[in-house]
């Protein structure tokens, strides 16, 4: 089966997986959310996911490798996923 996730940088096979049962399935709807929003689906769901997801979703975003994302972008995507209040987060 194709999965076009795997296809983008930065995303593997488990981090697919998490999307995929997050109703992500493809590119656009990463695109659509965008990683904060795409992030928080993941953790809604109960996955232990790290910030480096975040990051790795960004990077897909961008094509990138979330490792070159500036200090100051990831500090802004903290910010961004801090910002609403735990009752609004998915």
């Amino acid at each position: 089966m194709h999965d076009e996730l795997l296809e983008l940088k930065n995303l593997g096979k488990t981090s697919a997986q998490w999307l995929h049962a997050s109703g992500i399935h493809n590119a656009s709807d990463l695109r659509r959310l965008g990683a904060v929003d795409a992030y928080r689906a993941v953790k809604a769901r109960g996955f232990r996911a790290s910030k480096v997801l975040l990051y790795a979703i960004e990077g897909a975003l961008m094509d990138v490798n979330w490792n070159d994302l500036p200090p100051a972008h990831k500090a802004e995507l903290n910010g961004l996923l801090d910002a609403i209040p735990a009752h609004n987060k998915r």
